[in-house]
């Protein structure tokens, strides 16, 4: 039902990429994404039609200066990643929603309502 688009030849090697976890239930979809160590701003979620684009980046820098030994240590890291999802036509654009906690970013795709599973019912015979 999902498929999953790398853009960029970069993203190929999943070891860059944090693992990702799709859950159907009756009434909606769960993405989730683990991304331990980062924030909630880390992250962008955005949705163009159908595809729906999760990405992060993230640069750090630390430098340690020591005048009296003549020295200065600078380093710097810099980590990004980007995962592309083509939307089933029966999620509910209007209605998603992202929440970030304990390391695992949750994006939750509602069904439309035509979409979700209708109980089991008796049709009476006239």
């Amino acid at each position: 039902i999902f498929e999953e688009r790398l853009t960029d030849s970069r993203f190929k090697n999943l070891h860059t990429l944090p693992a990702v976890n799709i859950q159907e239930r009756e009434d909606r979809f769960t993405i989730e994404l683990a991304a331990p160590g980062k924030a909630k701003e880390d992250f962008n979620i955005e949705l163009d039609n159908d595809l729906l684009t999760i990405s992060s980046e993230q640069k750090t820098e630390n430098q340690t200066e020591n005048k009296a030994k003549h020295y200065t240590r600078r380093e710097f890291s810099y980590h990004s990643f980007k995962r592309s999802f083509t939307l089933p036509e029966s999620i509910d654009i209007s209605a998603i929603k992202a929440s970030y906690e304990n390391g695992v970013l949750n994006v939750e795709l509602p069904k439309r309502e035509e979409a979700k599973t209708q109980p089991k019912r008796l049709i009476d015979i006239s």
